[in-house]
């Protein structure tokens, strides 16, 4: 019987035993602790803070700032900090999305070419 050592009980002030539940298991964290509700966060939020818009657009937040900088991107200040807005950013992406889909149905200038000299 070498090696069935048994794990002390531990046991809180009151004298009771404690039941010691590990991190994965609590209720309503779903493995991730924290992580996970923060993801989300920034998808029902209609007012985005630089960190959470770029989590949302998928770029760095120096990307953002660089693009706020240059009046890319709909933004706005709220004291001195920036602030999207996601429906602006959802208008923004479909706009931008649409200008480049008939630039992608033209044909290169060397393919048109090339198809007229055969």
């Amino acid at each position: 019987m070498l090696g069935t050592r048994k794990r002390p009980v531990p046991i809180d002030r009151a004298g009771a035993v404690s039941q010691r539940i590990p991190c994965d298991r609590v209720i309503g964290t779903g493995g991730n602790g924290d992580r996970e509700s923060k993801g989300t966060m920034a998808d029902s939020r209609e007012v985005m803070n630089i960190r959470q818009a770029s989590q949302y657009l998928g770029v760095s937040p120096d990307t953002l700032y660089k693009y706020v900088g240059e009046q890319k991107i709909p933004a706005f200040k709220l004291g001195n900090r920036w602030r999207f807005k996601k429906s602006r950013l959802d208008q923004w992406m479909e706009e931008k999305s649409s200008e480049m889909e008939p630039q992608a149905k033209r044909k290169p200038k060397a393919a048109t070419q090339a198809a007229g000299k055969l």
